[in-house]
């Protein structure tokens, strides 16, 4: 059976949620087509793991660089030494906490497992997600599954089916549409191949959770050149950005809603159109000037933050602005992640107050 893994436009269809929907899908995928489905974190665009015809096709469809490798999906914990040669102690200590959920795990990598899915490297990143959609998927398809974000490469995560299609359509099989996740931030990826284990990204499960499992832990920022091997996905500079111009701040509230003020007044001189991404308590201390402001909720409540970003982002960019102004939320909690994110999505624009 010859396969495809370019589509048209009338090819990519929006399944639902249903039985008829995930046989679709796991039928699709077993054929070695890409197929996107929700996760609790964002929207995957899956591939058969073990078809490295069909990973490629993830490259291929996204605008990928093969230096960024992919994580696997399993329908649980049991099936994680089907793709990684050996479990240390730590990874299933860490397995048994928080799978299925948002962790994802760099372990050694089996033979079998394609080095277009670990970018050339020996290990190979792992997680159970814990979607019920996502779950019955695999189930379903009795695949590991290869799976990043399913959007183009760099843009902001899709977290609900029509930002897939806003990025993907005509590039895939379907998407399997489960409605808007539940998080909105990529899993946290730990290497426990390392002594002591690093987390590589910030996401969904927080430094503190982590820690109250394992307190040996540590935390390196990495930002890559999409020239480099990367161990895990997120590690690039550049990621998750809009197409708008991210500029950041950091510093004291005051300060650094002054500074906000005083920029947007410099842009909209030179004629360009201002985006402001805002935290409630900062909405109105900007509403009387002449910008496009999103809310992206309270900086007491973290989780509503992060599961608005990445539509925030990609609202603003459908209002046509030219820049995008925001201030760092705290980094406790989940305000790890989302500062991770703001931070790669600026390309390390930042001014601090």
């Amino acid at each position: 059976m010859k396969m495809c893994h370019r589509y048209n436009a009338d090819m990519t269809r929006r399944l639902n949620p249903d039985a008829n929907g995930l046989a679709e899908a796991a039928a699709l995928l077993q054929a070695g087509a890409l197929v996107a489905f929700p996760t609790e974190t964002v929207y995957g665009l899956g591939a058969n793991a073990l078809s490295a015809p069909a990973v490629r096709g993830i490259f291929t469809a996204k605008g990928r660089p093969f230096t960024d490798p992919l994580i696997v999906h399993l329908a649980d914990a049991a099936q994680v030494e089907t793709v990684a040669s050996s479990v240390p102690p730590l990874a299933q200590k860490l397995a048994e906490a928080f799978w299925p959920g948002p962790l994802t795990l760099v372990l050694p990598r089996r033979p079998h497992i394609p080095t277009e899915v670990t970018a050339g490297r020996a290990t190979v990143a792992v997680r159970v997600p814990a979607h019920p959609l996502a779950h019955a998927l695999l189930k379903a398809c009795g695949l590991p599954i290869a799976a990043p974000s399913a959007n183009r490469f760099s843009r902001p995560s899709p977290t609900s089916a029509q930002h897939v299609l806003e990025d993907l359509d005509g590039q895939i099989a379907a998407v399997l549409d489960g409605g808007a996740v539940a998080i909105g931030v990529e899993s946290t990826i730990v290497d426990v191949t390392q002594a002591p284990p690093v987390v590589l990204r910030p996401g969904g499960l927080t430094l503190e959770a982590l820690r109250s499992v394992a307190p040996e832990i540590e935390v390196r920022a990495r930002y890559l050149n999409v020239e480099t091997h990367a161990i895990a996905p997120g590690q690039f500079l550049k990621h998750y950005a809009p197409q708008a111009a991210l500029h950041l701040v950091e510093g004291e509230r005051e300060p650094a809603l002054n500074w906000m003020r005083a920029r947007a007044s410099e842009l909209l001189l030179e004629g360009k159109r201002v985006g402001a991404l805002v935290l409630e308590a900062d909405a109105a201390e900007l509403s009387n000037e002449p910008l496009e402001i999103v809310v992206l909720g309270a900086e007491a409540h973290p989780e509503v933050v992060a599961h608005n970003l990445f539509a925030a982002l990609r609202s603003l960019d459908a209002r046509g602005v030219n820049v995008i102004l925001a201030r760092l939320p705290a980094g406790r909690g989940l305000g790890w992640a989302i500062r991770d994110r703001l931070y790669r999505a600026a390309e390390g624009r930042v001014t601090y107050t």
